[in-house]
């Protein structure tokens, strides 16, 4: 029997080599992750694996997963540790080697298989790794699933298995390809910067765009696991600043940036400025529910007000709803409820049926942007985006704060947020309008101005973004009353970039 997972194990020590380490704040709210090897180690990988296949028997789930892995110089290794438990377990692995997410959560559908264990940690930092697991197509976990695995692995409540299988698949990745390239072409020719940041989008991004009748202007594709630019990161001002000088030395019609394991798209305009994931799914809001009257959307907290007060969604007939940030929280709510895109600020996109299978994947966003374009005839991506009524708001500001306190955090500055409207107090010169608490804390204010505080759910930091329909100046003022709210907790770090006021 594997042994139970402890904590306190330090790498370059006997028991580092027999034991597992598991770290359990690596167990997020809808997926998992470490730095490697200081806070899991191989046969903690082994224990994570034999968890899943314990989890999947006990809610009585076949345990059958698609695995595969980005690319970083661990991955590979991460990967097979994991497989060796879940085969431990009596789970048959079908290995779609090097992937990105959806092409895993494609692989689900193609190969009829219902779990998923995609070894990845996306955007962040070199040192990273982490699983993104689903046990029903097209959903990843939520809290529920993360807590009774974390529980079982934590316990060592494992239950060996014989029976194991493993399978490899050669040709999903050209299957993947095929599913988004078998359809007409653009009939307008495009110019698109296509950046991935070295990260595992460079091997397949620039092809797709190519076979649906771009023309590609490749920008960091090709594969390099030091990221010896910048983070793949569409939210990172980095890449974006990178993404616009080619776009301007170019003179393409759009950029496209893909994070690291290809589940999100960036846009640059062909102005060379940079459009916020929320501001895109507005624009593509507005281009589907023309085609799709009454069209449902679901966005997260962090997104502009502009979904629900938009004259051409209203004219069209869309509604959306605000929902908790978290690509598993809303792709659940995008399935649930039966909605035509879920939109997240940080770039995720949920496309249902009959534009996707309602899972996040960068590569349909991209198609969809380009088929926005083609349905514009005369129109640029400035265009498109200017023609949007005006808003000012910030990037998603990402002040430090250790996993362990961040949400205690968060719920004193709730908290205090929730005693100013009730005594009728004021932030930023107004009075609060409303709270949304779903996530954090969103704090509306009379003018539509808003600003929010949450946990991040994948790194140790906190998630802050303000917006204002009226002007820069209350912007920055509700900004500077959240940040000296936070200034009070010794906890809270540097921020990541951080608005000057």
């Amino acid at each position: 029997m594997l042994p139970k997972p402890r904590a306190d194990l330090k790498p370059n020590t006997a028991d580092f080599e027999r034991l597992p380490l598991v770290k359990p704040t690596g167990f997020r709210e809808y997926d998992a992750r470490w730095l490697y090897p200081q806070e899991i180690n191989l046969m903690g990988l082994n224990a994570v694996g034999l968890g899943m296949a314990t989890l999947f028997a006990r809610r009585g789930v076949p345990k059958r997963l698609v695995v595969g892995h980005d690319y970083r110089s661990y991955s590979a290794a991460v990967k097979q540790a994991l497989m060796t438990g879940l085969l431990a377990g009596g789970c048959e692995v079908h290995d779609i080697g090097l992937a990105l997410s959806p092409m895993a959560y494609f692989a689900q559908f193609a190969l009829d298989v219902e779990g998923v264990a995609m070894v990845t940690a996306s955007h962040n930092d070199n040192g990273w790794t982490g699983i993104k697991m689903g046990l029903a197509r097209p959903l990843t976990f939520g809290p529920d699933d993360m807590s009774e695995l974390k529980s079982i692995v934590l316990n060592g409540e494992f239950e060996p298995k014989t029976g194991g299988r493993y399978i490899f698949v050669p040709d999903l990745a050209e299957r993947y390809i095929k599913s988004l390239t078998d359809r007409p072409k653009l009939k307008r020719r495009l110019k698109v910067v296509c950046a991935s940041g070295n990260g595992t989008a460079g091997a397949f991004a620039p092809q797709v765009l190519e076979a649906i009748g771009c023309e590609v202007v490749p920008l960091n594709t090709d594969l390099d696991y030091t990221f010896p630019n910048h983070n793949p990161n569409p939210e990172d001002m980095k890449m974006l600043h990178a993404v616009s000088a080619k776009v301007l030395e170019t003179g393409a019609d759009v950029g496209l940036a893909f994070d690291g394991d290809g589940d999100r798209c960036g846009v640059v305009a062909n102005d060379g400025h940079e459009i916020f994931a929320d501001k895109v799914g507005v624009m593509l809001a507005r281009d589907l529910s023309a085609i799709y009257k009454n069209a449902k959307f679901v966005v997260d907290v962090k997104s502009t007000g502009l979904f629900s007060t938009d004259p051409v969604l209203i004219a069209n007939g869309a509604t959306t709803s605000y929902w908790k940030t978290g690509h598993s929280y809303i792709k659940r709510y995008n399935f649930e409820h039966k909605t035509l895109v879920g939109f997240e600020k940080s770039g995720h996109f949920f496309f249902n049926e009959p534009l996707g299978r309602g899972y996040d994947d960068g590569l349909v966003s991209a198609i969809a942007i380009c088929d926005m374009l083609d349905r514009s005839p005369g129109k640029t991506v400035a265009d498109l985006r200017d023609a949007l009524p005006k808003t000012y708001g910030s990037p998603t500001m990402s002040p430090h704060c250790d996993d362990e306190k961040k949400y205690g955090v968060v719920d004193r500055i709730t908290e205090h947020y929730t005693r100013q409207k009730e005594s009728g107090g004021h932030v930023a010169g107004q009075a609060i309008r409303e709270l949304i608490t779903v996530n954090g804390v969103r704090v509306m204010l009379e003018d539509g101005t808003w600003g929010l505080v949450r946990a991040s759910s994948n790194k140790p930091e906190l998630v802050v973004v303000v917006e204002s329909p009226t002007s820069e100046a209350n912007m920055k003022a509700i900004f500077k009353d959240i940040d000296q709210q936070l200034a009070r907790f010794p906890e809270v770090g540097e921020y990541n970039q951080k608005i000057a006021v």
